[in-house]
């Protein structure tokens, strides 16, 4: 069985990472309320199942990609019941095919594992090398939820704070993409 702590609303009292740590001065420097959760070790949406049912949020699936010359960095954001298209993602931003980041750069540039990648990472992103995607229907949920920068601790904030606060505190101003449909995957 998947484990999913109780409800906590304040920060761990030991961080995992320096952007852990970043993730929640942060929050607390901008004044934002949060409930998180620590996990076993989270890689799939497939893990999501629990946590969600436990914040009553659905989580986010964040991708790190990058153009074929890994000169062009995207943080792209989007609804966990979504598959990944290559073409379409492409298509809406008017550029060339993108593919997944290697590992190594995600870590060197947004400072998270495989399966941690999150919006805060951008934190970490000093050069502003990573451009913000995100699918407009991520905007329209209440809570949005996402890993604090590791693959064991999981949080819930408002997104309209995501998107009007953090984004613009950590100098990222998001692109909102409409990405089609498909069948659910994660709740």
């Amino acid at each position: 069985m998947f484990f999913v702590s109780d409800i906590f609303v304040k920060a761990p009292d030991s961080y995992k990472s320096p952007l852990q740590e970043m993730v929640y001065e942060s929050l607390t420097k901008l004044q934002i309320s949060f409930e998180r959760v620590n996990t076993d070790e989270a890689i799939s949406m497939e893990d999501c199942i629990e946590i969600n049912q436990k914040l009553n949020v659905k989580m986010v699936k964040t991708l790190f990609l990058c153009n074929g010359k890994k000169t062009e960095f995207f943080l792209f954001i989007t609804t966990a019941d979504k598959p990944f298209k290559s073409k379409d993602f492409s298509n809406a931003l008017g550029i060339s095919r993108v593919s997944f980041a290697p590992a190594e750069l995600m870590e060197n540039i947004l400072g998270v594992k495989i399966g941690a990648a999150t919006v805060f990472g951008i934190l970490m992103d000093k050069e502003n090398l990573v451009q913000v995607v995100f699918d407009k229907d991520v905007l329209l949920e209440e809570g949005y939820g996402c890993s604090d920068g590791t693959a064991t601790g999981y949080l819930k904030v408002k997104t309209k704070l995501i998107i009007n606060n953090f984004l613009i505190y950590a100098k990222h101003i998001p692109t909102v993409i409409e990405m089609k449909n498909s069948e659910k995957e994660c709740e």
